[in-house]
């Protein structure tokens, strides 16, 4: 058994970096960058499928276990596999009613979330407006 020797370490260049290449904006810069309406992603634009993604995910996925679960569980009741399905048919069917209720708990909050967002951004621009005027 031959040792192999360890690999050649190669400098890859290693420089220190100035303050300015560091942060290459002036405060005021970063400032008016906050605030321009392209950098922020506005609520108008947004879809409601886009909102709502999360929920939808959960409830598709909990709904699609639900399904195997009653599937595994109508096969125990079949007698097909007594063994394999006996703990698993309600172990998914349970796993799946759970994901689906979390879904369907999620839509009103989403909403709830989407409305509130929108209220308190309409409350920061008016109070933005009489600042600036």
């Amino acid at each position: 058994m031959t040792m192999t020797s360890p690999p050649e370490n190669i400098p890859l260049g290693e420089r220190p970096l100035s303050p300015e290449q560091l942060t290459p904006y002036t405060e005021s810069t970063i400032f008016s960058l906050s605030r321009s309406e392209s950098m922020w992603p506005s609520s108008a634009t947004r879809s409601s499928c886009e909102f709502y993604r999360h929920a939808v995910l959960l409830m598709t996925t909990g709904g699609s276990v639900l399904a195997c679960g009653m599937v595994l569980s109508g096969l125990f009741f079949a007698g097909v596999s007594v063994r394999a399905t006996k703990l698993l048919g309600p172990a998914v069917l349970s796993i799946g009613l759970v994901v689906l209720v979390v879904g369907v708990v999620l839509v009103p909050i989403t909403r709830e979330m989407k409305q509130l967002k929108l209220h308190c951004k309409n409350q920061i621009q008016n109070i933005l407006h009489h600042h600036i005027l």
